[in-house]
């Protein structure tokens, strides 16, 4: 069992950045898939970014050159940098583990899930 635990969510102009990081419980953090996906209200979840410990970071689109996902196994932290902030980046963000890789980014491939976040950027 992991347990997940958010936190660095607040209210920043649009430009702006922030830090989310992610705590998780469990001894075997260095082999989990850890990801970031974000809700907007009256939206779906979605996909942010991704980082596992085969190989390189992958991003949604939406995200790709303003947000950095980093992850450090000794503190079993997850992060995730968030630069060039803009409104649309408003959302509650999740941070999600999975045991066994895959290449999905879907919400459903994921077995552990915190408690989410806020963002919400101001223009």
């Amino acid at each position: 069992q992991v347990q997940l635990v958010e936190s660095g969510g607040g209210l920043v102009q649009a430009g702006g950045s922030l830090r989310l990081s992610c705590a998780a419980s469990g001894r075997t953090f260095s082999s989990y898939t850890m990801g970031w996906f974000r809700q907007a209200p009256g939206k779906e979840r979605e996909f942010v970014a991704r980082a596992w410990s085969g190989g390189s970071p992958f991003y949604a689109d939406s995200v790709k050159g303003r947000f950095t996902i980093s992850r450090d196994n000794a503190k079993n932290t997850v992060y995730l940098q968030m630069n060039s902030l803009k409104p649309e980046d408003t959302a509650l963000y999740y941070c999600a583990a999975k045991a066994r890789f895959s290449f999905s980014t879907s919400a459903d491939t994921y077995d552990y899930w915190g408690q989410g976040t806020q963002v919400t950027v101001s223009s």
